[in-house]
């Protein structure tokens, strides 16, 4: 029996995604309060690992949906080189679990001397960055012990989600967003066949993770989780910039996960799909469009859900997937070499 820290806490993501709906609607709807009222002329995001990766889902959705511009703030600027950028009419956001890693509240703490509006995503209320920030959105998800971030990620991502829900009214994503745990729940009882998957590639070194749009984030995050996990050398990448030269790798053999939402993009890299298939891609595929799927030498099914939150969902399956995979080769999937849970850069 699996007694992994790792897929504990991989099973507790639909709880703690009801925690945060239950418990940080308060923090959630005064930020929202907070950034109308500032009226932002732009968003800088500070973080870093999979924090960072959830900052680009920030940025498909605050862009998409409340019409904001979001970037990826560079940390070393404030940390290192002691440049920091304006930030001034800037809404300046840091997400981290810990909430501890220095660069990332350095970046706050410039936003907030130069008079941006300062807000912090995080786990821990009592951090630096939680005390550093105008505003904190508490993602309530209790310990996360295991070092690979699962639980927090998609919490992360429901905190965004909800943020941007409630600066737009948009009382219909809000109700999406309440069936979100019910079909976490449906994935993590399916945590054994994606696991199966992932221990089926046992063979795998290197690979490409690849989708687009609100999902870059899923493929980043995927890698990383590969990468941390299994030792795999696992490159994410936009379907539209694999074009251009990545593309020249595909071979018979090469392995490329992609995560196809549904959607505009779904035709575009369905057809991308069949294009690597017919290299001699070896296809594992995330998605519920049956098109992709029935390329795919592996599949791992999600449910039908819009684009704009099937990232909360895509991640499950891939988080098993590594999961399956790095037990697969006989690696502790608790205890990756060289890593630790809270990471502090400066």
């Amino acid at each position: 029996m699996d007694e992994s820290l790792l897929l504990q806490e991989i099973l507790e993501q639909p709880a703690a995604m009801q925690r945060l709906l239950d418990e940080g609607r308060g923090g959630i709807r005064a930020a929202a309060a907070a950034i109308r009222d500032y009226d932002p002329a732009f968003v800088t995001i500070a973080a870093r690992g999979s924090s960072d990766n959830a900052a680009r889902y920030a940025q498909y959705l605050l862009g998409a949906q409340s019409g904001l511009a979001v970037g990826l703030a560079t940390p070393s600027l404030f940390s290192v080189y002691d440049r920091p950028p304006r930030l001034a009419r800037s809404l300046v956001i840091g997400i981290s679990q810990s909430g501890q890693s220095p660069d990332i509240v350095a970046v706050l703490r410039a936003g907030r001397e130069q008079g941006a509006l300062t807000l912090a995503i995080s786990n821990d209320g009592g951090s630096p960055l939680a005390r550093t920030a105008e505003h904190c959105i508490l993602l309530h998800c209790g310990p996360e012990r295991s070092v690979a971030a699962t639980k927090t990620y998609t919490s992360s991502l429901l905190a965004i989600a909800l943020l941007d829900a409630e600066l737009a009214g948009a009382t219909g994503r809000l109700e999406l967003l309440e069936t979100l745990p019910r079909h976490a729940q449906a994935l993590c009882e399916r945590a054994g066949d994606y696991r199966e998957v992932g221990a089926a590639q046992r063979d795998m070194v290197s690979c490409v993770v690849l989708s687009r749009g609100y999902n870059y984030a899923t493929a980043f995050e995927i890698a990383l989780k590969l990468k941390e996990l299994a030792y795999v050398l696992a490159e994410p990448w936009s379907s539209a910039d694999f074009q251009h030269g990545p593309v020249a790798l595909v071979e018979q053999g090469f392995a490329l996960l992609a995560i196809v939402p549904s959607g505009p993009l779904a035709p575009i890299l369905t057809e991308r799909l069949g294009e690597m298939r017919e290299r001699g891609a070896r296809l594992l595929v995330i998605s519920a469009q049956p098109e992709a799927l029935a390329l795919a030498h592996a599949q791992l099914p999600l449910p039908a859900l819009p684009e704009w939150a099937s990232p909360l969902a895509a991640v499950i399956p891939g988080q098993c997937f590594a999961l399956g995979l790095t037990q697969a080769k006989g690696l502790d999937v608790d205890r990756p070499r060289g890593l630790r849970k809270v990471t502090r850069t400066r």
